[in-house]
């Protein structure tokens, strides 16, 4: 029975390594997150280094996607909304293959006012996934992925406005 279970777990190894390195996701939670550069505004240029010690999400998406389409206004709505202000909190939405010609008009009809940023080579992309939009990741104060999604479900979306709410609460006191 030992030397049948062996042979099986041998045989299916194969597969199980393919499906990983199949995988479209890249990064995975706990992974620190690399430095990398992208245009802020038409001409200038940030580092993803100088958002470190603020909570940051990033959105990935493309204005041809309907889930990104049906995800965004709730962005804009139940995140962007309420800590826009919040001095621990970055957000960036990143426009696969696509540049500021296409971003600019989409943002302005759908009267969106979160950063909508270019990502026409699929650079940024490229660090955390091969396929599938849209995608969130919330990378923590320290650097490190605490949260990622594929796609749009009501749920998973909760699930995230959830934990930004609990990152970005403000520790209370004691009281005695």
């Amino acid at each position: 029975m030992k030397v049948l279970k062996l042979m099986t777990l041998l045989f299916l190894l194969p597969f199980v390594l393919t499906a990983q390195e199949d995988s479209p996701t890249l990064t995975k939670i706990g992974d620190s997150v690399a430095n990398f550069s992208f245009e802020i505004e038409k001409g200038k240029t940030a580092n993803l280094s100088d958002y470190k010690g603020k909570l940051i999400l990033i959105n990935l998406f493309a204005t041809w996607c309907p889930p990104c389409n049906e995800e965004l206004p709730q962005v804009q709505k139940q995140i962007w909304d309420k800590y826009k202000d919040h001095p621990n909190f970055a957000f960036f939405v990143f426009g696969r293959e696509e540049g500021w010609d296409k971003l600019e008009p989409f943002k302005k009809t759908k009267g969106f006012t979160f950063p909508i940023l270019p990502d026409a080579d699929r650079g940024i992309f490229k660090k955390f996934a091969t396929q599938s939009i849209p995608r969130n990741i919330i990378i923590d104060m320290d650097g490190k992925i605490v949260y990622q999604s594929i796609g749009y479900s009501v749920e998973e979306f909760d699930k995230m406005v959830k934990l930004i709410e609990t990152k970005l609460k403000p520790a209370t006191a004691k009281t005695r």
